[in-house]
């Protein structure tokens, strides 16, 4: 009885949000503080609230699989969300047998639906219970595609931030290379320089011992001096 009653308080949760358009979770905050003229949500009507909105997706998927008559977005809102409490007992509870979880949805339908829902409402489970081990192998199979997905995914951050620092160590160590190649260059440079100060330095220092211009008597063959220079002959 306590599991009924925590059902219908949950599914009174999950009917006034889909009503309102308003997340899941976020009523049920506002009902976890202000429950109104109720007593306070029991802790399985919450389990139920937040299962369901972290599986709504999966949910979701699964029931319009199996709805053959109307889609998910066309079903009244009772029936809906009904149907979202079964699925995620069956899906993700295994402490509630597929039965039970087919029985209780009949009975809120019975008293909350219209007469053609309960007849609706259990072909829907019916089919997702025959299928129910289908649906976790595709579910299992998703999750670990995505898991390889993350996996990746980091695998590529990694190479990436390897790649990079690679690159910076391959532009940092040219640049080493020619400053230090420029810092020889300087240092020649700069040993040159006093070489050339303290060095040996060419000795062009004029000779004092030669005679000068002044002194040099030039004395030409006797067929070149002109006759007013040739001596007279006695």
């Amino acid at each position: 009885m306590a599991r009924s009653t925590a059902r219908k308080r949950a599914l009174n949760t999950l009917y006034e949000a889909d009503e309102k358009s308003q997340d899941f979770l976020s009523l049920l905050e506002e009902r976890k503080v202000r429950p109104g003229a109720q007593t306070p949500l029991p802790a399985y009507a919450v389990t139920i609230v937040e299962g369901v909105a972290d599986h709504r997706r999966d949910i979701d998927e699964a029931l319009q699989t199996h709805s053959t008559r109307w889609p998910l977005s066309r079903m009244h809102a009772i029936d809906r969300n009904i149907l979202r409490i079964a699925a995620w007992e069956m899906l993700y509870n295994p402490d509630v047998p597929d039965k039970v979880a087919i029985d209780e949805a009949l009975s809120l339908a019975k008293t909350l639906s219209d007469a053609d829902a309960p007849s609706f409402i259990h072909g829907v489970l019916s089919a997702l219970e025959q299928e129910k081990d289908e649906h976790q192998a595709r579910r299992e199979q998703a999750d670990r595609i995505a898991a390889l997905a993350d996996a990746e995914a980091d695998a590529d951050v990694s190479d990436d931030e390897s790649d990079k620092a690679k690159a910076v160590v391959a532009v940092s160590e040219p640049a080493s290379s020619e400053d230090a190649h420029a810092d020889s260059e300087s240092e020649s440079a700069a040993s040159g320089s006093e070489g050339g100060e303290s060095g040996h330095v060419p000795d062009h220092t004029v000779d004092q011992s030669a005679p000068s211009l002044d002194q040099l008597k030039l004395t030409l063959p006797e067929e070149l001096t002109p006759d007013a220079d040739r001596p007279l002959d006695n």
